[in-house]
């Protein structure tokens, strides 16, 4: 029986990334609400010898969702599928935000162990460039994935875990884009839990010396360094019976983190005062020292405790518009690595960096293209806001920064911008050439390539 389905592209889209630092115009954007719908409009591109691009949320830094060819929006496949609260697993589609499963998962009693900044974010996309938090007793997000299905070039679904297509699936785990579509997802969950937050100032040298006993004491620790000070802010968060007061009306946690959620200290003084003086220090860049120094003083020199469900507490609002880095180190190159930062920004007073350095710690794991493959890892984010949209110098910094990286045997986030290629990930990762074998063999005439993949692979 052969059913005829008609999908209707759209053309004249515009896409745009979250942070509006990169976007295209594909010709045909679709959103499609089946299978078979999305298998007409892979045959229509093997017909037309288009490109094909799926995207999520957007939330990328970078332009690895980008195309001028058929743009694929999963956002109307984002039903749950099966909750198994005996194995404590839950099966979706590939386009359902985290912050939707978030909720339907409290429903039955279950969460996600571990949870990127942002929910606004597809569970295909998630895993499909590594988000990671922080936890050196958690792998990057994607470690929470035993099974999925994935819908290749040639129109064939596969299913994938830990004993069927083995292979594929430690491709798949973090798979880029580029080896299909992937159509449902397996988490394992864990049951619901509430998190006790506290958040105190601390300065760099203590932080780093005495780095361990931090990573004892807390399960998702992680800290933020006040470029040109010595001004660290620690943050804990630990798993608690007590259920503390909500703050759903505010959506999640504010950054900055605050106690006194007045819409004063929150919007007035956080957010725009923050704005306009960073985009005053566009003109006088020897102003950003001050900025971060006010700032960490202001905002950050208490300490504070919260307690909440635990995704309310995992994610915060990111509300400027940024320029973003983020590499994974080996972790006992920590110290070197920041102290080497802090002593680049030091030589060079031409250069300037935003606040935080957030530095977070992540469990090695056996996914291929993973940054933390085969080792416990360092994450060092550094950003450049864009006040008003305006960009701010960044190149010194930016290069500087991923020298030292390199130095130091780092992996940029695939997510972010980088200007690693195919040379770089193959000294990078020992998985490599077999992450390219899976790649050719689903994908042998690039459907799923675009610029970006372009200069991972050749």
């Amino acid at each position: 029986l052969l059913v005829l389905v008609q999908v209707h592209g759209q053309g004249g889209v515009k896409f745009q990334n979250w942070a509006k630092t990169y976007g295209s115009s594909p010709e045909l954007y679709f959103q499609p609400t089946s299978v078979e719908e999305i298998r007409e409009i892979l045959d229509m591109a093997r017909q037309r010898g288009k490109r094909v691009k799926v995207v999520g949320g957007g939330h990328s830094p970078s332009d690895i969702a980008c195309t001028d060819d058929f743009m694929i929006q999963m956002g109307k496949m984002n039903r749950v599928l099966k909750v198994d609260k005996e194995k404590q697993q839950v099966t979706v589609e590939g386009g359902i935000f985290l912050s939707d499963l978030n909720v339907e998962l409290s429903k039955h009693g279950l969460a996600l162990a571990n949870l990127g900044a942002v929910s606004e974010v597809a569970a295909a996309g998630v895993i499909g460039t590594g988000t990671h938090n922080t936890g050196i007793k958690h792998g990057i997000l994607p470690t929470q994935v035993v099974a999925l299905t994935l819908l290749t070039a040639s129109g064939d679904i596969l299913e994938c875990s830990e004993s069927i297509n083995a292979d594929i699936f430690q491709a798949a785990r973090l798979h880029l884009g580029c080896l299909g579509v992937v159509l449902t997802v397996t988490f394992q969950c864990v049951p619901q839990f509430y998190l006790h937050e506290v958040t105190f100032p601390s300065t760099l040298t203590e932080v780093l010396d005495h780095l361990e006993e931090h990573l004892k004491r807390s399960q998702y620790f992680r800290f933020l360094w006040f470029p040109h000070s010595e001004n660290v802010s620690v943050i804990y968060q630990d798993p608690t019976n007590k259920a503390g007061p909500t703050r759903e009306g505010r959506g999640a946690r504010s950054w900055p983190p605050l106690s006194s959620a007045s819409w004063f200290w929150d919007y007035a003084v956080g957010y725009y005062l923050l704005e306009f003086l960073l985009w005053i220090s566009t003109l006088v860049p020897s102003l950003v020292c001050w900025i971060n120094r006010f700032f960490f003083w202001l905002l950050f020199s208490s300490r504070v405790e919260n307690i909440a469900i635990s995704y309310n507490i995992f994610n915060y609002e990111c509300r400027f518009k940024q320029h973003v880095q983020d590499w994974a180190i080996p972790i006992e190159k920590t110290k070197e690595a920041l102290l080497e930062l802090k002593a680049a920004l030091e030589n060079n007073p031409k250069l300037v960096a935003h606040y935080p350095v957030e530095v977070r710690f992540v469990r090695g794991d056996e996914i291929w293209l993973s940054p933390c493959f085969q080792r416990d890892s360092c994450y060092m984010n550094i950003i450049m806001y864009r006040p008003y949209g305006k960009n701010v110098p960044r190149l010194n910094y930016w290069l500087i920064y991923e020298g030292i990286m390199k130095k130091h045997g780092g992996r940029p986030h695939w997510a972010k911008a980088h200007s690693c290629t195919r040379k770089d990930f193959e000294k990078m990762y020992p998985a490599f050439p077999k992450f390219c074998s899976v790649r050719e063999k689903l994908d042998p005439t690039g459907m799923f390539l675009n610029a970006y993949l372009e200069k991972v692979f050749y």
